[in-house]
């Protein structure tokens, strides 16, 4: 079999199986099916994959880095998918990210989402945004501290080209799945909190290669994977 007709195979594979996987951790832990949704982390990875992924049923896509993606989109306009930022962002590459994608899952000060809002193209639906919560207080990491996030939230949800529609989490890597998913249920408890008082908040995006049974476990509705879809990345 020709190399590349064996990648389109493994990447399907790849989905298939994490499909029933998630779908099991759904019946283990007593989640509606279906209620957990897989977003493709695409970041480092070519064209053809995407491709490969969007033909295996994928229509979710996450990308990190705006100047890598604008291309992709451009590229891949005729799939249709959904464009997901989940990586850091810069001041300076608010426009960018508020003109191309329809979701963005890093949002964690004042001062970005009032860009987002204040760039949102008026012929495009509001911007889904999720605020990224820093679980374990990492300098290494972005994120608003759990105890703050409701402020922030609070103030989202009145930007009019913004739709806030939950909370987003990259905890620090724990050695065991007690651990993790004691982690994840303090997210988890105030994003349940939060949705009493704002009732666009329907995503939980927690879980990665690591740790997504756990998460699925505590009440992740989107889980972010990467290499296990793909495989490794051309970094």
């Amino acid at each position: 079999m020709p190399k590349s007709a064996e990648n389109v195979t493994s990447i399907a594979e790849n989905i298939r199986s994490l499909d029933q996987c998630i779908r099991g951790f759904e019946e283990k832990y007593q989640r509606p099916q279906g209620s957990v949704k897989l977003l493709a982390v695409s970041k480092k990875q070519p064209i053809e994959s995407i491709r490969q992924a969007a033909a295996a049923g994928i229509r979710d896509f996450g990308e990190n880095y705006l100047q890598e993606a604008e291309s992709k989109i451009a590229e891949l306009l005729k799939l249709d998918p959904i464009w997901h930022f989940i990586g850091p962002i810069q001041t300076n590459k608010t426009r960018g990210i508020a003109e191309q994608f329809d979701w963005v899952h890093s949002v964690d000060r004042d001062k970005i989402a009032r860009r987002l809002n204040e760039q949102r193209p008026e012929s495009c639906a509001p911007l889904n945004v999720c605020v990224q919560i820093n679980l374990s207080d990492e300098a290494s990491k972005s994120g608003t501290r759990l105890s703050d996030c409701g402020h922030l939230c609070d103030y989202i949800a009145t930007l009019p080209r913004l739709e806030l529609r939950g909370l987003m989490a990259i905890p620090a890597a724990l050695p065991d799945k007690p651990s993790q998913r004691e982690c994840f249920s303090e997210l988890a408890a105030v994003f349940r909190d939060l949705q009493h008082r704002i009732p666009s908040m329907d995503t939980l995006s927690m879980g990665m290669s690591n740790d997504f049974e756990a998460a699925i476990a505590e009440g992740s509705t989107l889980i972010r994977l990467g290499t296990a879809i793909f495989g490794p990345r051309a970094d």
